[in-house]
């Protein structure tokens, strides 16, 4: 099968006739290896389409050549794996998980902060930052006063993704007005500024991130643990051995009563089903022994 001959819109400078069912394997191989993510062969044209401007700005000339390159050169690899694995995202997606911070996970995390303790969340795989800035004005909440002064606690939230320009967007923390819409009004009127048709997040809500580049599979450099991880609709196109056992490393990073947060399609099973409970909608808490 000649995947490439199938391509009715192929990309200005690469002929289609450069693209076959080995470079897709290849590539698709070494994309798993480096980030878990399962390429099927329907994904023929979505590889076609991301990997060809890497393939002519490389000056590889052909898929074949391209996927010599990133086998030798991790730099290179990398941004072949990112422009893979970047996904759809936007703000107060999957509503309900903020409902139920807001209501079950928002309160301890006050509690701890007036009491002077530390208090930890990460958005793993936070791709282009709005369920970060979700996260963070969820936390801020609707009252200015009282988001200040959590703000002023010893609180800070994790945002990590292996996408360089992913993180790029997320760090700079402007979006499309519009693009905020699905958030609370006062949510927005407190903590972005909107000029334009541009709102940016404010620098009170921007104070309590530390964006960092993280592939989930390989080493963590965190040793602390947290009151909430983040990780939805990141799992999506893994293996089941992929997913139980990045949950199960999940689960150890959390203290005993804190939640986990997925997406509305992926599901906690394997070892980390003894000790995480399902409480929401793809909500689940550490048990507490």
């Amino acid at each position: 099968m000649n995947l490439g001959a199938a391509l009715s819109q192929p990309i200005p400078g690469i002929s289609p006739d450069v693209y076959g069912e080995a470079d897709f394997h290849a590539i698709a191989e070494i994309v798993y290896a480096g980030s878990g993510n399962v390429l099927p062969k329907g994904k023929a044209m979505l590889v076609y389409s991301r990997i060809a401007p890497l393939v002519r700005e490389s000056g590889c000339g052909t898929f074949g050549n391209y996927v010599a390159l990133i086998r030798r050169d991790p730099e290179q690899q990398a941004r072949a794996v990112a422009a893979l694995t970047t996904n759809h995202t936007f703000f107060y997606r999957e509503a309900h998980h903020f409902d139920f911070f807001d209501q079950e996970v928002r309160p301890s995390i006050v509690k701890k902060l007036a009491a002077g303790r530390p208090a930890r969340l990460w958005s793993a795989g936070c791709s282009s930052g709005e369920e970060t800035w979700s996260l963070v004005m969820a936390l801020l909440g609707a009252d200015k006063s009282e988001g200040a002064r959590i703000a002023r606690g010893d609180i800070r939230v994790l945002a990590t993704d292996l996408a360089p320009h992913a993180l790029t967007k997320a760090k700079a923390a402007q979006y499309e007005a519009k693009d905020l819409q699905p958030m609370p009004s006062d949510f927005v009127r407190h903590w972005t500024q909107t000029e334009g048709n541009t709102t940016a997040i404010g620098e009170v809500a921007r104070s309590l991130v530390r964006f960092r580049s993280l592939n989930l599979l390989h080493d963590w450099p965190m040793h602390g643990k947290f009151d909430a991880i983040f990780c939805r609709n990141v799992m999506i196109y893994f293996d089941n051995e992929t997913k139980e056992r990045l949950v199960a490393r999940f689960a150890d990073m959390l203290f005993p009563g804190s939640h986990l947060f997925i997406g509305h399609s992926e599901r906690v099973t394997g070892p980390a089903a003894r000790v995480l409970e399902p409480v929401g909608p793809t909500i689940y808490r550490k048990r507490m022994s």
